[in-house]
């Protein structure tokens, strides 16, 4: 059965990206007339959410959304939570209904097809360079002003999994301080187990999420971002030691 593990790991794996494929191709024409313009990106966020669930399910992860709070429609967050998979992306759109962007590392605009609307719709970082980060603030101010979301997976990367959860950057709580905005922290509790960066490794099951209760920026300042930072990042570590 050993011999076996192998050959069905990559072919699962395999599957994954023809999961992530399909729907672009199917829809590439509504797809690219969603993305023409920027008032038009709350239906493109629709589109996003199919894609997601399409994966997930096609995948045989069955995810169990817990929630503390809901996000009020229409109105704009700062949504965060760890990271350890390339699933954490679709958990995210399937997860959150509030149109949001992405903020992203520019690599992933490199992926065949996903990375055309990849850097045609997040946010994209560049963490070595200051002046990208730099742009990145300006990019969110604009998408902030129009309505939507924000989210950023804080780690700034995926750790090594022997780490339960990395430091925060600080860059999304200066954001959400910023603006005003609310954070809202999510835990992914399975996605480790379920599909991690480890080519031989993954299996369907469940995949469990806890939105947590929001953390508010009224009344905080730029010198609050550091403090803000280690609240959401105990509101998480503390779930995950739950979860496991």
């Amino acid at each position: 059965m050993k011999v076996l593990k192998y050959p069905l790991w990559a072919l699962y794996r395999i599957w994954f990206y023809i999961l992530v494929a399909l729907p672009i191709i199917v829809l590439f024409p509504i797809l690219l007339i969603s993305i023409s313009k920027e008032a038009w990106y709350p239906f493109f966020f629709k589109l996003a959410r199919f894609w997601a669930k399409f994966i997930l399910i096609g995948m045989g992860f069955r995810y169990q959304i817990v929630r503390e709070q809901v996000p009020e429609p229409k109105k704009s967050y700062m949504f965060i939570a760890n990271h350890t998979s390339m699933t954490d992306i679709m958990l995210m759109l399937v997860s959150v209904k509030n149109p949001f962007v992405f903020v992203g590392k520019q690599e992933l605009a490199k992926i065949p097809l996903f990375g055309f609307f990849y850097k045609r719709t997040c946010i994209l970082v560049d963490r070595s360079s200051e002046k990208s980060r730099k742009a990145v603030f300006l990019s969110a101010q604009r998408r902030l002003k129009q309505g939507l979301s924000i989210c950023i997976f804080p780690e700034g990367g995926v750790p090594e999994e022997s780490i339960m959860l990395d430091d925060f950057k600080d860059g999304a709580f200066r954001l959400a301080i910023k603006h005003q905005i609310p954070v809202v922290p999510l835990t992914f509790a399975d996605n480790k187990k379920r599909f991690s960066y480890t080519f031989f490794s993954g299996s369907p099951g469940k995949m469990r999420v806890k939105i947590h209760k929001f953390l508010s920026t009224e009344e905080l300042t730029i010198k609050d971002t550091r403090t803000l930072n280690l609240e959401a990042r105990e509101v998480i570590l503390k779930q995950l030691k739950v979860f496991n």
